[in-house]
């Protein structure tokens, strides 16, 4: 049959467009970013009482009690913030394809949820392109902070459908049969459940859902039971680790680094010729790097053996103090940074990411053209790295913690892998313009990381993750206490 503009299709989202039925970790997610570890552990402490409550048939005591421990308390705009920046990447990774397809299919297209709106409309209205989420409203107190109850609706859901559709029925009905959610199934013309089978031939037709590019969080799984005590149990030892590996790092000389790493866990891959240290006959070079965590300058002095000092803007003023290279911090304003760049290339080597802020999927933002109207001998460097429980980035967080979350994981890995020097023709002295040599660049090491060029940059990045341009200004002593400080703060909520 042919589809027309009327063409609608409402589907549940917990057990059909999502692989998993348990929204469990969603909130554990909600649980650790937005309040704390103490949170966090708790409601990991209720699972067996939640999963007793829905094999006792009180499934929905289960799911209330569910949210009560995940949001009582916890600011709205917190709240918010972590369904923009950290759930789009979880809920991504567990869609499931099949459902998508027959979903994006029809022209009209609603999701049913029994999860709080807030937790997923994001995520379905610019992923999934769903033109309605139904689902569940928070109770929030006139100061902005969640009550962890829900507000009694006295509508069904069967109802909440049935007022978007008043003047036609919906073409298609996609939940579980015997989900309490899917009640508006009577409403729709058909009916399918999971798990569905499509035409596999017009695969490459089907519309695909937007990729997730920036995320935030620090956890890399998906917080399941088993996973969430896994990393409770940990965070001990990774804490007590990660400081040895920072002490060990700021007190022992450069050579020593790779053994270091390899007797305490890290491994780094190296792959392609670097270039020779500075000489009389052999002047700096500039290492053109992609950015994946602040570590990068320092893993690349390490392989090399050598401090090469590496430019910064955003970096915490603890990560500069800690850091075991120079560090040249820039101002974004052009001129004064131009003749920064200039000096310090005078004196030899210098390391510098172009994509100014760090990306943790496999795409790479658009290159600055700045460091290519500075110098011809451009080496670039393919960076990229693993880690299995902490991510090393933050936009919403504070970035001082960011070397100890990444120090934090049992076995990181780092992959360095250096390509040759750009030959004279394809820089500025052969007459092309610097943009021209920064995409060259960016689309050589993304060809070698295996990634995907984007024109996006680090202001679409803080924008998407934390509301803001990225812009960072001086933050003194006394303001960098309090940020420590509410950093700790949900701990001991």
């Amino acid at each position: 049959m042919e589809k027309t503009q009327l063409d609608s299709v409402v589907a549940e989202l917990e057990g059909v467009l999502l692989k998993n039925s348990d929204p469990f970790s969603y909130f554990m997610l909600v649980a650790f970013e937005a309040s704390g570890l103490i949170r966090f552990a708790l409601l990991l402490m209720l699972w067996p009482v939640i999963r007793f409550l829905d094999v006792m048939g009180f499934e929905n005591v289960g799911f209330k009690l569910m949210i009560f421990v995940a949001f009582a308390g916890v600011r709205e705009s917190e709240i918010e913030s972590v369904a923009r920046a950290v759930l789009p990447k979880f809920y991504m990774d567990d869609i499931d394809m099949e459902a998508w397809k027959v979903f994006s299919s029809y022209e009209k297209r609603v999701v049913v949820t029994e999860t709080p709106r807030v937790m997923v409309e994001r995520f379905v209205k610019e992923h999934l392109r769903a033109d309605e989420v139904i689902g569940s409203e928070l109770v929030v107190n006139r100061f902005g902070f969640s009550t962890g109850f829900i507000k009694n609706d006295t509508r069904s859901i069967s109802d909440r459908v049935a007022k978007l559709f008043v003047d036609e029925t919906p073409s298609l009905g996609l939940g579980r049969p015997t989900a309490t959610g899917s009640s508006f199934m009577s409403l729709c013309k058909d009916q399918m459940h999971p798990p569905f089978i499509t035409n596999q031939e017009h695969d490459h037709q089907v519309l695909r859902p937007l990729p997730v590019i920036f995320h935030d969080g620090r956890l890399v799984k998906r917080p399941t039971p088993s996973t969430a005590l896994l990393i409770l149990l940990w965070m001990p030892f990774g804490i007590l680790l990660a400081i040895i590996r920072l002490t060990l790092g700021t007190i022992l000389p450069m050579w020593a680094f790779p053994h270091i790493s390899r007797l305490f866990g890290g491994k780094v891959i190296v792959k392609g010729k670097p270039p020779p240290p500075v000489s009389s006959s052999n002047p700096g070079v500039l290492f053109v790097c992609s950015h994946r965590t602040l570590m990068d300058p320092i893993i690349l002095s390490t392989v090399l053996g050598r401090k090469i000092p590496a430019v910064t803007y955003s970096i915490s003023r603890l990560s500069e103090m800690i850091a075991p290279i120079p560090t040249v911090r820039l101002t974004r304003v052009r001129e004064v940074d131009s003749e920064k760049i200039k000096r310090q290339l005078a004196k030899g080597d210098l390391v510098v990411c172009p994509e100014g802020t760090t990306c943790r999927e496999p795409f790479l933002l658009r290159f600055s053209a700045l460091f290519a109207e500075l110098t011809d001998r451009i080496v670039p460097v393919a960076m990229n790295y693993r880690v299995a429980f902490f991510h090393a980035t933050t936009a919403r967080g504070w970035k001082g913690l960011d070397p100890i979350f990444f120090f934090m994981n049992p076995r990181p890995i780092y992959e360095v892998t250096f390509l040759n020097q750009l030959p004279m023709e394809a820089t500025c002295s052969s007459g092309k313009s610097p943009h021209d040599v920064a995409n060259y660049v960016q689309k050589i090491l993304a060809a070698t990381l295996g990634f995907e060029c984007t024109n996006f940059t680090r202001k679409d990045k803080y924008r998407v993750l934390a509301g803001n341009d990225g812009t960072v200004s001086y933050i003194s002593f006394v303001d960098q206490i309090k940020n420590v400080v509410s950093t700790f703060k949900p701990f001991i909520h």
